[in-house]
């Protein structure tokens, strides 16, 4: 505990130090963030250990008199600790290659604020009573809300996020309610003592209702998603990386810990509320990012699927967790603990791969881009290994978890209950399409990005990552690949959280059968091995490059591209954003708010667009804001500025006070 509170205590160094050199960018940049980074692998290297020790608690004298912060490090929270400081390393190693500018603001401030919500994080991890978790909790909303916020003169980014602030401090009111509720009257709001009491089903459902919207607004889960395609643009593209590689995942922890550490009992429809959740915002995810032009609120929209799919594995471990179904609750919550890390890495590649295209281009717009793997070949294949891994491609780390998920599904037909036997099946086949969704949708980022011809000609000024950026590159594609290649050593590690939280794991299973070979539960049912796949490919690319090679060069022909014999081929001629989204958008466009502008036959320059928003602002918010304005404007009545109406109120309210004291 002590040394991981001590690489904590690095990180608010480092903040600290970032504010002592607010302008001096390169201090910032080649020495501040690389001390961050090493502070997150001492971090992640102590997390990895601290899963299989014991569970270790301490009280810091902080706080409020009577109300010091309790401290606990088991199994849960150190494996995310790992993540956390994955994530950490990896995107500061990147920064301190990216931040040259400030991003609008000066790299010193930039460096503290960032360094405070890891920070921050860490601590909320460690967190063993409902007090610290909500000030560690309003800190990193934040600290994140001042990230995003980093290119504040921007009317857009400042709308961005005080959406983000408005969404998560709602939650955090849920939080509040929360734990009230558990606590159930003690007084007491350790921890310990929420574990102690033993909630009616309706109040216990009460307090998991809460907590699914509380931890929902910061994970993104539908309705509550909105935020996360405003934020993810407005923000620098580590911030963005961090946003999505672990910020999220902070609600799934608080999941976790509230429904199965905190609360002493499971019911069946708890997980089918959080699967049905989960389904809708893959699928709303999936289905938007594949119609977006931005490129990064396709990732945006792409983060928002994937938190979808992780709910999915909640709910499945809540349900079999329910019918006393230990050993499949067991897989389900190994592959939603497979997809927190497998997540963290492929989208925090991404996101940062984003930001190098940025920078070179100052382009986020996937109409202007185009060839880019010509001029930054280094950015390109890392952003290919992370768009083949969020596509669920093996032998990365995405195909791992999305089949352990399909897994999970087929094992659901013992469940004891005729109508989830009979619906659970669809939700496969739903999970199943937005797997394919996903791949056309990485399909389209990699492609219009980085292949074909420069649809800008100042593009062919684009220059390649530097050295700091390429090695935040190298590390987060080795975690795609080690977690894809070393399947069964990784559930092996999970083996002991999930022993924590339902009393069953498969880690014992998987060492049985070895490191190369990796299956859910029966060999003879499904079974997966990486190595193996990986030398296939390997031998078929050798095989191919022999045979092309053994024919030499009379055998190929250069020549352009045919264009439907059109002899002026350009650029223009390559397939759009927009056209190639639209077969989606037709299929599923119930699910959108499409506006369309018609030229008008007295244009010079006539121009057809099509808008598309998301549906969930008429549906929920706009109505909300509605009645809020009446509210608001009937309780304005009330200040009519005379004092004596005042006075009148107060002395209305006194005795109606004094009468119900009484009675």
């Amino acid at each position: 505990m002590q040394a991981v509170l001590l690489a904590v205590a690095g990180w608010l160094v480092v903040a600290l130090l970032g504010l002592a050199a607010l302008r001096r960018t390169r201090l910032v940049a080649h020495v501040l963030f690389p001390l961050g980074a090493a502070c997150g692998l001492a971090l992640c290297v102590l997390g990895l250990a601290g899963i299989f020790g014991p569970t270790q608690r301490m009280v810091l004298p902080l706080g409020l008199p009577g109300l010091p912060f309790h401290l606990r490090l088991d199994s849960l929270s150190a494996y995310f600790l790992a993540v956390l400081g994955m994530v950490g390393t990896g995107v500061s190693i990147f920064s301190a290659g990216y931040f040259r500018k400030g991003e609008g603001t000066p790299a010193g401030l930039l460096c503290f604020e960032y360094h405070v919500c890891l920070a921050s994080m860490a601590l909320v991890l460690l967190a063993d009573d409902a007090y610290s978790f909500m000030v560690c909790w309003e800190t990193m909303t934040i600290s994140a809300v001042f990230l995003v916020m980093a290119n504040h003169r921007s009317a857009e980014t400042r709308r961005a996020a005080f959406l983000y602030f408005l969404i998560s401090h709602v939650g955090a009111l849920a939080l509040l309610l929360c734990f009230g509720l558990l606590q159930a009257h003690s007084g007491d709001y350790t921890f310990d003592a929420l574990r102690a009491q033993h909630l009616q089903a309706s109040w216990a459902s009460a307090a998991f209702l809460l907590a699914l919207f509380g931890f929902g607004t910061k994970a993104g889960l539908f309705p509550l998603h909105v935020w996360l395609p405003e934020a993810h643009p407005a923000a620098p593209s580590p911030v963005s990386a961090v946003l999505s590689g672990f910020v999220l995942k902070t609600a799934l922890y608080g999941m976790l810990r509230v429904a199965f550490d905190l609360l002493h009992v499971q019911l069946w429809w708890w997980g089918v509320v959080a699967l049905v959740l989960g389904l809708a915002t893959a699928l709303l995810g999936v289905v938007f990012s594949t119609i977006q032009t931005d490129m990064k609120r396709l990732l945006a929209y792409s983060s928002v699927d994937n938190i979808g799919l992780m709910f999915v594995s909640l709910g499945l471990a809540l349900l079999f967790r329910a019918y006393g179904m230990n050993t499949l609750s067991a897989l389900a919550m190994t592959v939603l603990l497979y997809q927190v890390a497998s997540h963290a890495a492929f989208k925090s590649l991404l996101f940062i791969a984003t930001g190098s295209v940025l920078h070179a281009t100052g382009e986020r717009n996937l109409g202007r881009l185009g060839g880019l793997i010509r001029y930054m070949p280094w950015v390109a294949w890392a952003a290919l290994v992370g768009a083949l891994a969020s596509a669920g491609l093996p032998p990365l780390s995405g195909f791992v978890s999305e089949w352990l998920l399909l897994q999970s599904f087929l094992f659901t037909t013992g469940l004891p209950n005729t109508f989830l036997n009979m619906a659970v099946p669809l939700v496969a086949a739903v999970i199943a399409l937005v797997a394919a969704l996903a791949g056309y949708a990485m399909v389209k980022f990699f492609g219009i990005v980085f292949l074909g011809q420069p649809r800008e000609a100042r593009l062919a000024q684009a220059r390649d990552a530097g050295r700091w950026e390429r090695a935040g590159f190298a590390w987060f594609a080795a975690l795609c690949a080690l977690l894809g290649l070393l399947p069964a050593t990784f559930i092996g590690l999970l083996d002991r959280v999930t022993h924590l939280l339902v009393g069953a794991g498969m880690g014992q299973t998987a060492a049985e059968r070895g490191w190369l070979m990796l299956a859910p539960l029966n060999p003879g049912r499904a079974s997966y091995m990486p190595t193996v796949f990986l030398l296939f490919l390997l031998a078929c690319a050798a095989l191919t490059w022999a045979v092309m090679h053994r024919k030499g060069h009379a055998a190929q022909r250069r020549a352009a591209p045919w264009a439907c014999g059109y002899p002026d081929f350009n650029a223009r001629m390559q397939d759009t954003a927009e056209g190639f989204g639209q077969p989606i958008r037709r299929v599923f466009e119930p699910l959108f708010g499409i506006r369309r502008h018609l030229p008008s036959p007295f244009d010079t320059q006539p121009e057809y667009r099509v808008e598309v928003t998301d549906r969930s602002w008429p549906l929920f918010y706009d109505p909300i804001v509605r009645l809020t304005a009446r509210a608001a404007a009937w309780v304005g009545k009330l200040q009519a500025g005379r004092i004596a109406v005042y006075l009148a109120y107060s002395f209305a309210v006194l005795v109606a006070l004094l009468l119900w004291v009484r009675h």
